[in-house]
């Protein structure tokens, strides 16, 4: 079924990075609920909210609300970078190269960034874990694109 408009660039860019996002974290939220292992890359989200607020002076949440918010915060972000993928030729390939970019660098940077240690991710398992997310984050976010571009090829 072809359209009889296509649909604006920005808007699949946009799209593609929400869906990128809403699938990491809904691999992430899952994977965390039914594995006691999995990489808890939420308590990062938390760490940042609570080093940006007291750094502004304020008293950050706790519990359920800074957990909420660190999700909301998440979503925001990854949908913002997932976007990057874009629309028409090669979104197949910046979607790979965003996620295990973003995965390398969940796994590498937050002792960097202030924010301790991964939370459990000491282990070769737990680090392949994390990019694995990204990289199906980043993968998601192509397919949307590929999709809102209304067709298969990769020279739209």
């Amino acid at each position: 079924m072809k359209r009889s408009e296509p649909i604006p660039p920005v808007v699949t860019s946009l799209a593609a990075g929400v869906a990128g996002a809403a699938v990491l974290t809904a691999v992430h939220e899952t994977t965390r609920r039914v594995a006691p292992d999995a990489p808890r890359m939420d308590i990062l989200g938390e760490r940042a909210i609570t080093k940006l607020m007291r750094g502004a002076g304020r008293t950050p949440p706790r519990g359920k609300k800074l957990h909420r918010l660190a999700l909301g915060g998440d979503m925001v972000s990854n949908s913002l970078y997932y976007a990057m993928v874009g629309s028409g030729r090669d979104a197949w390939l910046r979607g790979a190269a965003l996620g295990l970019a973003a995965g390398v660098g969940a796994v590498l940077l937050p002792p960097v960034l202030g924010l301790g240690r991964t939370p459990r991710g000491v282990t070769a398992k737990n680090k392949a874990m994390t990019v694995g997310y990204y990289l199906i984050g980043g993968l998601a976010a192509a397919a949307v694109s590929r999709l809102l571009a209304g067709d298969d090829r990769d020279d739209a």
